[in-house]
């Protein structure tokens, strides 16, 4: 990193030894939105590609690779995508989710349409910061953290657009963006690596898991409706955190810090509980809790009704069918309340159940403690990646 560290400090000498430019987002192009007009049955029978809400959420350069279509009719008008568009997710559950940010950085030869959830932004002059760069740009914590600013709510929170076109970005020169695209790709090449080692042993994981949790016709089956009582959480601000602040996590829809949106001084439930995602980009989530807790309204709740069923091991085995129940259709992803009341599972006898939790708990530790091992390696490295990332985006204004 040194070496590569001094050949931009150099071209920085070189090229812009006063700073760079930084402009708003709204000079240098346009906004433009997604998919206007189409139905449920658009979707099922579909001709033309087009980039799901998920899809941008999840990959900081677009997908294109995909199966997923929508029916479009000759002459239509829609907007389309282009080589160097920047992809943003409109709205979600917290601020600091919204504006997720993807670049579509391969030039195609097809027609690529986007999620009505969801907006794109195009640069007047395409030649002002490579797609590469764009998609390193957008996803640091300086900009995320300008991006969260644009979005308000309360329940679900939503960018707005003219806020977003005051967003402040710096524009340095295309050499040094090559220099810092060469050096943090060459971080995510073996962060790909650690991953692609990790999903190994997680299909090893999930090898065992579906084997463990496969029984006999014999093993009655019953729904989560029968064996849990279902409950829904409540509507809970920012604000609402601040005014209430205490020692109690409050749980939502993201994963990030085990999915504890704050802390407050009161809570509603206190015990062994499972809760899901309801909707969102991690909606069919499944958590196994256990304590002093509440959850917020993109959240729900299982409470099993009797001592014969191991709840860690319904966590596993629902965990194991959760996401095939998660409704896509236009929009956000869901699996509401009366979706999971009707999933059904197996219930071994409580020994048989014991012992299946007793050897995926420890399989679990393997692919997912990040105090140890694999896991741990790779958080190593997205931190130092992280760090790196925000040095090498961290540019000096250009005084005027």
């Amino acid at each position: 990193m040194t070496n590569n560290q001094s050949k931009i400090e150099k071209l920085i000498t070189e090229l812009c030894p006063n700073g760079v430019d930084f402009k708003e987002l709204g000079e240098l192009g346009d906004f433009y939105g997604g998919l206007t007009g189409k139905s449920k049955d658009d979707f099922s029978n579909g001709n033309a590609k087009f980039i799901t809400y998920m899809n941008i959420f999840s990959n900081i350069a677009v997908d294109t690779d995909v199966d997923i279509f929508v029916k479009m009719e000759p002459n239509e008008k829609q907007n389309k995508i282009q080589y160097g568009d920047i992809l943003f997710t409109g709205s979600s559950e917290t601020p600091n989710e919204c504006g997720m940010s993807s670049v579509l950085t391969k030039k195609i030869d097809e027609p690529l349409y986007l999620n009505s959830f969801c907006f794109g932004f195009r640069f007047d002059n395409t030649n002002l910061l490579l797609p590469e760069f764009s998609k390193y740009l957008f996803r640091d914590e300086q900009m995320r953290k300008q991006i969260a600013k644009t979005a308000s709510g309360v329940t679900r929170f939503n960018v707005s657009k003219k806020r977003f076109a005051k967003i402040i970005i710096p524009i340095p020169p295309l050499a040094i963006q090559e220099e810092v695209v060469k050096i943090l790709d060459s971080f995510t090449e073996l962060e790909a690596e650690l991953e692609a080692e990790l999903e190994a042993r997680k299909r090893q994981y999930d090898y065992y898991r579906d084997n463990l949790l496969t029984f006999a016709d014999n093993v009655e089956l019953k729904s989560i409706g029968e064996i849990c009582l279902i409950n829904r959480g409540r509507v809970m601000s920012k604000d609402y955190l601040k005014a209430n602040a205490g020692e109690y996590p409050v749980y939502s829809s993201q994963t990030a810090n085990n999915g504890i949106f704050g802390l407050i001084n009161t809570y509603d439930y206190d015990g062994e509980y499972l809760t899901w995602t309801t909707d969102g980009a991690y909606a069919g989530s499944i958590f196994y809790r256990n304590g002093k807790f509440s959850i917020t309204n993109v959240c729900g709740l299982l409470k099993i009704k009797s001592d014969d069923l191991n709840m860690k091991f319904l966590s596993y085995i629902l965990a194991s069918v959760s996401k095939k129940y998660v409704s896509t259709g236009m929009g956000n992803p869901k699996i509401m309340s009366n979706v999971m009341e009707k999933i059904k599972i197996p219930i071994p006898p409580l020994s048989e159940q014991n012992r299946i939790v007793s050897i995926l708990d420890k399989f679990e530790a393997l692919v997912s403690d990040i105090s140890i091992g694999l896991p741990a390696e790779l958080n190593a490295r997205r931190q130092q990646y992280e760090y790196y990332r925000g040095k090498l985006l961290t540019f000096k204004e250009y005084a005027k």
